[in-house]
């Protein structure tokens, strides 16, 4: 089985290869069922400047208990700086 921090690094690897993008950070973390796990991923999408400019996504990765990738998806499109509001 597959270790969280493991999980965590293999997604942010895919979402790069996916999307061409650097990972930024990892935002979220939780098992999907008994053998993968759904990580968030923040994403720079467009750099400007300054920085504090800059347009950041998080994407969903999903994988496998070896790692590979199941499935991704974009979930959210914000500025750099702006917090969330619920």
């Amino acid at each position: 089985m597959m270790s969280a921090s493991e999980a965590a690094k293999r997604a942010a690897e895919h979402v790069t290869s996916m999307t061409g993008r650097s990972a930024e950070s990892v935002v979220g973390l939780e098992r999907a069922d008994e053998d993968g796990w759904r990580v968030q991923v923040e994403v720079v999408e467009t750099r400007r400047i300054p920085d504090s400019a800059d347009i950041l996504a998080v994407y969903e990765i999903e994988v496998d208990a070896d790692g590979e990738l199941v499935g991704y998806r974009r979930v959210r499109r914000y500025p750099r700086g702006r917090t969330e509001r619920h």
